[in-house]
This record gives structure tokens, C-alpha cells and sequence, in this order.
């Protein structure tokens, strides 16, 4: 079984997830979500959202209104779920139809949606939708019956939803990051919307698709890649298509080691593998590179998690906070708030990780990289709150 150690499990790591190599050159959007299957959206801005400051890392020539055009009037992704919303290249929207009936068909076993779906009438939000063109929930106007929780959704909200997630509706575009629905036909192009393979084709071009993308990885970890298949399917695949990959063993920050599989030009990956540039990066929480907690911690040993849903009072490090990454290590982690009123980038909070040294160099380092980070978001400064 071939082993692979940990410096160049780290290093293959990285430059499947486009962090390897450094942030400039020519910029290709859609190449980039391509090789990382999906970007991750989210509507927090802390300092960019989530999905502009990954692009953004993996090259800084990226400006948030491309995205606009890129989901908008280019066509060229469109919106869906993955393990939480994302935008997807068009092209792969084929291998997303099975998603489509997955997701309604679990909606439609769960008591909340029985519940809408007896009390909305879909054809009408659907024929406003024909006549009015595409429309934000604020063209509805239901209200939450009865005690309102934190991700209470009004009925017509999880109408929308239930007709998003099933492929009836698509987002056309947003505004100011608000969504607008409108009928699919009028979203996806004929050439990736009447062509749907079967669903073995699907899974296997999902399985071998995560795997490819990811480099190495358990069975669990195929299936977690898109959350689009079944545990079960991903067995099916693994059973019937052995010639796709082959077992390796590769070892963690702890020098344990992990059997998983690869593909097989996994040695020939490795052996063309570059050292990771020791441009020091601020790496965005839902960045695809540090999303699984388990994975990031048995490759690099750095233990994160985002604390924006945790107390204030319980929080260890702070609501909003960024690991750094230097070359292949994590040295660092930094809280920061843009403050677009006074034209700052605040940092809140900095913590240097245990056994590394930050020399004058590195915090060098970081500050140019938060200075390029004030440029991507227009603000003219750093405002150091951090003792």
C-alpha cells in the first residue's frame, strides 16, 4: 500500500484546493469553481462575504461584482445546495438533476414541508413568477404563524424553498446579495437542462469527481464532498469501479496514519508536486480548504472552529476569526471587522499558534496581506484594536 507522509499529504492538499501556489496571473472565474466543484455562499459580511473572499485567495485580481455577472448575465454557474448553498459551474448542471429529486423527496417526508405544501399554492407563486418575471421573497407577503424561532421562515419562503431545492425554480441573480427566483427554463440553458444522464452516470461522475478533487479520502469523506449521494451509493461505486483509484495510507500532523484511497496517478501527482509559496494567506472560515474540521486538524494539527453561533461569553478565540496560512503551515489566527463608516480594517484579535515563532518577517508578512485585503474591499487602512 503506498504511504504518503505528511509534508507531501499537506502539499498535495493545498494545491488541489488552489491554495499552493500564489494568488496572481491571468483570472478565469469559472476555472477556479471548476476545479473546486463548488464555492460556498454565505450572507454574512464580516469583511467580504464568504464566496468573494475565496475567489478573491485564489486570486487577487477577483473583484466582488464579477460574481453578479458570473451567476447573472453569464450563465456560466448556477445556485444549488451542496452541504449548504453554493454557486456550481453551469456545465455540471446534468449531474445535479438526481440532486433535485433527492432534496423534494426528503422535503416532502418532513412534517414542516407536509404542512406548507398543504397550505401554499405552488402553481400560483409560480404563474406570478411567468407573469412578473424573477421576484425576491419580499414580493410575497405570508407571516410566521405562532412563536417565531431563529430559522423561522414565513410560508411562502419555505415554498420558494421547497420549489428551489427541487429544480422547479432557479436564482436568476441577486441584488445586494438578495436572491431572485424565476422559473428554470428561463435560468439554465436547453443544452444542460434536457440533458439528463442516468443516475449511475451521475454517481459515478459525483464519486469520482470528489475523489479527484480532493486527491485522497475515505469513502465518508467521497459522500461529504457534494452531500449529494447516499452512503450506499458511494459503496456501489466503490465496489463496481476499482480501476478509478487505488488504497493508500497517508500520515497526519500527529504521525498517525489514515488508510483511504487515491487515484491512481496519485504517485505521479505527488512526485510533480511544487512547495507551497510562502506568501502568507488570510484564509476564509467556509474556505473548501478548511471546511472539514477533522481533515484540516489530521493534515496541518491546527484545531479550528467558527464561533459565530457560540455565546460571546463561551467564545475561545472571537465571532469572526481567520486562520493564517504560511506556506503549508497554519501560523496564526486573526479576528477581523471591517469598518467601511471610518474606511478601516479592524483587527480585532491576533494569536500566533503554539511553536511558531513570528519574527519581524512574518508579521511583515501579514501586514501586506492585510493591506491587500483593505485594497480588495476598498477600505484605505488597518486599525490595529489588538494589543
Amino acid at each position: 500500500m503506498l504511504e504518503i507522509n505528511n509534508k507531501d499529504i499537506r502539499n498535495l492538499w493545498l494545491s488541489n484546493m488552489g491554495l499552493a501556489s500564489a494568488p496572481t496571473g491571468s483570472l478565469n472565474i469559472t476555472e477556479i469553481i471548476k476545479k473546486l466543484g463548488f464555492v460556498q455562499l454565505d450572507t454574512i459580511q464580516n469583511v467580504s462575504r464568504a464566496h468573494h473572499h475565496i475567489l478573491w485567495s485564489r486570486n487577487q485580481n477577483y473583484r466582488e461584482p464579477m460574481f453578479d455577472e458570473l451567476l447573472g448575465p453569464q450563465k456560466a454557474v448556477f445556485e444549488h445546495f451542496t452541504h449548504d448553498a453554493s454557486v456550481i459551474p453551469m456545465e455540471f448542471y446534468p449531474m445535479w438533476t438526481r440532486q433535485f429529486d433527492r432534496l423534494r423527496k426528503w422535503l416532502e417526508n418532513t412534517k414542516r414541508y407536509q404542512s406548507i405544501l398543504s397550505e401554499v399554492n405552488l402553481d400560483a407563486i409560480k404563474n406570478r413568477i411567468e407573469q412578473e418575471g424573477p421576484l425576491s421573497t419580499h414580493a410575497f407577503d405570508t407571516k410566521i404563524v405562532g412563536k417565531k424561532k431563529m430559522w423561522s421562515r414565513p410560508p411562502h419562503k419555505q415554498a420558494l424553498d421547497y420549489l428551489w431545492y427541487s429544480g422547479e425554480l432557479a436564482t436568476s441573480h441577486r441584488e445586494k446579495f438578495k436572491k431572485f427566483y424565476d422559473l428554470s427554463h428561463r435560468v439554465i440553458p436547453d443544452q444542460y437542462r434536457n440533458h439528463r444522464p442516468s443516475d449511475e452516470e451521475q454517481i459515478n461522475w459525483l464519486c469520482h469527481g470528489a475523489l479527484d478533487r480532493m486527491g485522497f479520502g475515505t469513502l465518508k469523506d467521497i459522500q461529504k464532498f457534494w452531500d449529494a449521494v447516499h452512503k450506499d451509493d458511494v459503496m456501489n461505486w466503490y465496489q463496481n469501479n476499482n480501476e478509478e483509484y487505488i488504497p493508500i495510507k497517508w500520515q497526519t500532523a500527529d504521525n498517525h496514519w489514515i488508510e483511504a484511497i487515491a487515484p491512481t496517478n496519485i504517485e505521479d501527482r505527488i512526485s510533480s508536486l511544487q512547495k507551497s509559496t510562502s506568501r502568507l494567506r488570510v484564509v476564509n472560515p467556509f474556505d473548501p480548504a478548511i471546511r472539514d474540521r477533522t481533515r484540516l486538524k489530521n493534515i496541518f494539527g491546527f484545531d479550528y472552529k467558527i464561533e459565530i453561533f457560540v455565546p460571546a461569553a463561551k467564545r475561545k478565540w472571537g465571532y469572526y476569526v481567520y486562520p493564517l496560512l504560511e506556506g503549508s503551515r497554519f501560523v496564526g489566527r486573526i479576528e477581523l471587522k471591517a469598518d467601511r463608516k471610518n474606511n478601516t480594517l479592524d483587527v480585532i484579535n491576533f494569536w500566533q499558534e503554539p511553536a511558531i515563532k513570528w519574527s519581524p518577517a512574518r508579521h511583515k508578512k501579514l501586514q501586506t496581506e492585510l493591506k491587500r485585503l483593505a485594497h480588495f474591499i476598498g477600505v484605505s487602512s488597518i486599525n490595529w484594536l489588538a494589543q
